[in-house]
């Protein structure tokens, strides 16, 4: 086939003319001249209105139009033509018909799969062997190539209903999952003195947008025209003037613009960072103090920032501790105020010092702290008043505060009492703070810039659902480590070493604001995730970090039938570490559907159950948890029930899901079971509140690891069908359902659950794997605290080690690896995950499909 440059627009309804020089009116013989200046004629699909529909073909209802005559009598009319360009525009108009109708019949196949009828109760095997990339929104090439990545920006329904009645006909949420700041390996960076917006709704220009001609373009989210600055027709990629649809911005569905001042309230703040550590004999005997000194002192040289980025330290136990740190002392200068009422805070010009000026008594600092408290027998915990004193410290110029805690704060304000009762740990009252210190402390320093990150090493009740808000509502992040012991426990102290080294050196923003817009017709309601909500549409982040996402319910106000699109897009303005002002701009784009069968068609069944986990939580902390349960099943039943109503040709009998949706009740069971969601008395207090925060501030693909984990057979590996990557080879063992049926005591299955990974080995497993693997001779002489694989020059150590650390590649944070023995106490861990089975308090897999079944027959 010829290469091509024509514009889709000229694509013809699929029927063939005999009056070649003259085709009807729509259906041009040659490439239109340029619209306006040099402008490609518009692509359809940027068009507002829906397009004609098409004239009927012979093949539907054998209607021949004028001057229709069969495709070979058109052949022969254009090779016995004397021109030879005639000929050639011919041909390529034939290419493009076919063209045309290549992904016509694509885009139908796709669509009649996702809407397949699957009997869940007969088809078993519904796992596909393979991860399936996110469902492909039903766009043209040309808006699919730049529209944003699903790893960024995915929407709970890839095809947009056109009203709010078709949508509630679907029982389906509408909302989406975002992940704004995450680490990208390429993103345009724009200098420019004009950041183009529209002049209604500020949305930024973007591909999605419509040039009427060199000087207007159309917005692509209310529709208003607007003019283009002289800067825009300048593009400093290609250095050429007049084509400012070629300008990056235009071209690049995620960019990231260079502010100017009119983005700033105040000059950019430095990065500065304080340490709030907790030194009370419990904290000295965990151990926790040792790890986080040499962690600091092997990465400070790494803190993002630059010649301006400040440093502190505060120390508490039942009287808080500040360090002189200040340029020309000799050494460190402990002050300690025992006045917990009211702390007195020193000159904060010596609490809070240049890194660069004070690095060495930084590090003297870091070095002397572990043995500093080592004989202490301060058992109280003053966490409260060591949190406002570093609220007067940060407040003048804000930044990031890290808590460091191993138990329930016991003196001062914010103090609390232990509520974990065995036989109420799911009860809602529990679920939420004791007491509003932590959250009006984080509103308190969310408007003053200042980020609270938390984490929490206890082998005792702490009362995590109070000490929570302190992140939540700050946009900080939330950090747990159970029965953490620098000894005991090897696999806490390795996750937490080597989640220190992504959380001391990933990138970080101060002062941040992110603002979502959508559609005309398209509305936002709520919100998910640690922010702190300013105005209706704009999360106030007084930090933000590549690790947190974020998700979004709406609701369709007004009818979309006047257009085929819809786009969304996310501005997220913020500070760099190095004191530049910046904004990260994502849009999406949808198509707007109006048959129900099409929404069916373009779910995304992972998105929808994250956006349904977080309205979970939400429920389980107002309501109930056996009100957030039920919701979670009726989804299932309501959305089931739908599509049988208004399914054509679906059996009464079974359980009958469109493809699109077959993992849909798996995907609810695997949540119900989830420590955040679970019934029983099992699941320890701070635990559960735990997995809540995760699921309320994770990316969709940490999610999804939680709720459903990945197993593999890893002790039958070969290199069929593996990857082959930068000279390694990557064995790709198919995804096994999460049940016992598939374990067998043979074999070695790998299961990953995101922030952690269990390796479970058989009693009469290969004993080659063990040795060339995990270096021992035999099962029996396996360790039962096993916590990492051997580096071992063997094929299978190699081949092993290669697939886990491809399962890593893409993870930000490194699990916790435990290898469990079938006879080990530590198995239940493992077995817990395997969601398929039953447990003495919920259902197996075929036994939730027969209780939504009879639901549905209600």
């Amino acid at each position: 086939m010829p290469d091509l440059h024509l514009n889709d627009s000229l694509i013809p309804s699929l029927v063939l003319y005999s009056d070649l020089a003259a085709p009807p009116a729509g259906v041009p013989a040659k490439l239109a001249p340029p619209f306006g200046y040099n402008y490609p004629t518009m692509h359809p699909a940027y068009q507002q209105n829906p397009a004609p529909k098409p004239d009927p073909s012979p093949s539907h209802g054998g209607y021949n139009p004028p001057g229709y005559q069969p495709y070979s009598q058109v052949l022969t009319l254009v090779w016995d033509s004397e021109s030879v360009s005639f000929r050639k525009r011919c041909v390529k108009w034939l290419c493009l018909c076919f063209c045309s109708l290549s992904r016509l019949c694509l885009s139908c196949h796709q669509q009649a799969e996702t809407l397949r009828p699957v009997n869940l109760l007969q088809e078993r095997n519904i796992l596909p062997p393979k991860h399936t990339p996110p469902p492909e929104p039903n766009l043209s090439n040309d808006l699919r190539k730049v529209n944003c990545s699903p790893d960024t920006f995915r929407c709970t329904l890839t095809n947009i209903p056109q009203t709010q009645a078709l949508l509630n006909k679907a029982r389906l949420p509408l909302g989406l999952l975002l992940h704004p700041f995450r680490d990208l390996t390429q993103l345009p960076v724009i200098t420019s003195n004009t950041i183009v917006r529209c002049r209604s709704c500020r949305t930024y220009i973007n591909p999605f947008v419509s040039f009427l001609d060199q000087r207007r373009w159309k917005c692509n989210l209310c529709y208003r025209v607007n003019d283009v600055p002289d800067e825009f027709m300048y593009n400093p990629v290609t250095r050429s003037y007049g084509e400012p649809h070629k300008r990056p911005e235009v071209q690049n569905s995620t960019v990231e613009f260079i502010a100017s001042s009119d983005y700033m309230l105040r000059p950019p703040q430095p990065a500065l960072y304080l340490f709030l550590l907790d030194v009370s004999h419990n904290a000295v005997e965990s151990g926790y103090l040792n790890v986080f000194c040499q962690s600091l002192l092997d990465n400070l040289e790494k803190l993002p920032g630059d010649t301006r980025t400040h440093i502190g330290f505060v120390t508490f136990d039942s009287t808080v501790h500040f360090y002189n740190l200040q340029e020309g002392l000799s050494q460190p200068q402990m002050l300690v105020v025992s006045d917990i009422d009211d702390v007195f805070i020193p000159t904060h010009d010596s609490l809070l010092v240049n890194l660069k000026e004070s690095k060495e008594l930084v590090k003297d600092l870091l070095n002397a702290l572990p043995g500093m408290f080592t004989h202490t027998r301060e058992t109280q915990s003053a966490l409260g008043p060591a949190l406002q004193a570093a609220y007067k410290l940060m407040s003048p110029t804000g930044g990031r505060v890290s808590v460091f805690q191993t138990q329930l704060p016991t003196l001062g304000a914010g103090l609390l009492q232990s509520r974990e009762d065995p036989n109420l740990r799911s009860s809602t009252k529990h679920l939420g703070p004791a007491t509003d210190f932590y959250k009006k402390l984080a509103l308190d320093c969310s408007g003053q810039q200042i980020g609270v990150d938390l984490f929490l090493l206890s082998s005792q009740y702490s009362d995590l659902a109070s000490l929570a808000c302190v992140s939540k509502y700050s946009a900080g992040s939330v950090f747990y480590y159970p029965s953490f012991h620098h000894i005991h426990n090897t696999a806490q102290r390795q996750k937490f070493q080597k989640d220190l080294q992504r959380y001391l050196t990933r990138k970080i923003g101060f002062e941040a604001v992110m603002r979502i817009r959508c559609t005309k017709g398209l509305s936002i309601h709520t919100f998910h995730g640690n922010f702190f909500v300013r105005s209706t549409d704009l999360l106030s982040l007084a930090n933000v970090n590549p690790d947190s996402g974020f998700a979004v319910q709406m609701s369709i106000e007004e009818s979309l039938a006047d257009t085929s699109l819809a786009c969304f897009q996310a501005a997220l303005l913020y500070t760099s570490s190095k004191g530049k002002r910046r904004i990260r701009v994502h849009t999406l784009c949808l198509p707007v559907v109006s048959q129900l069968s099409e929404v069916f068609a373009g779910a995304d069944i992972q998105a929808i159950s994250c956006l349904l986990a977080n309205m979970a939580i939400d429920r389980s902390i107002s309501s109930s948890l056996s009100d957030a349960r039920d919701a979670l099943v009726n989804a299932v039943v309501d959305c089931l029930t739908a599509y049988r109503a208004n399914g054509s040709n679906i059996q009464p009998s079974g359980l009958i899901a469109p493809a699109a949706l077959r993992l849909f009740p798996l995907y609810v069971l695997a949540l119900l079971k989830q420590k955040a969601l679970r019934t029983g008395t099992s699941t320890r207090l701070d635990e559960r509140v735990f997995s809540m925060c995760e699921l309320k501030s994770q990316p969709l693909q940490q999610i999804m690891h939680m709720v459903h984990p990945d197993l593999y057979r890893i002790d039958n590996m070969t290199e069929q069908a593996a990857l082959h990557l930068n000279d390694s080879v990557i064995p790709q063992p198919p995804l096994l359902q999460l049940t016992a049926e598939k374990l067998t005591r043979e074999g070695a299955f790998l299961m990953d659950c995101g922030s952690v990974m269990y390796l479970w080995v058989g009693k009469c497993c290969n004993e080659t794997f063990i040795r060339d693997v995990l270096g021992f001779p035999n099962y029996a002489s396996l360790p039962s605290n096993m916590t990492e694989i051997p580096e071992l020059q063997t094929t299978y150590s190699e081949r092993t080690r290669a697939f886990i650390s491809w399962l890593l590649e893409s993870r930000t944070f490194h699990p916790a690896f435990h290898v469990v023995k079938d006879d080990a106490s530590t198995k239940t861990s493992f077995f817990q995950h395997l969601v398929e089975d039953r447990t003495e308090s919920a259902f197996s897999y075929y036994e939730f499909l027969l209780h939504v079944q009879q639901q549905m027959s209600k």
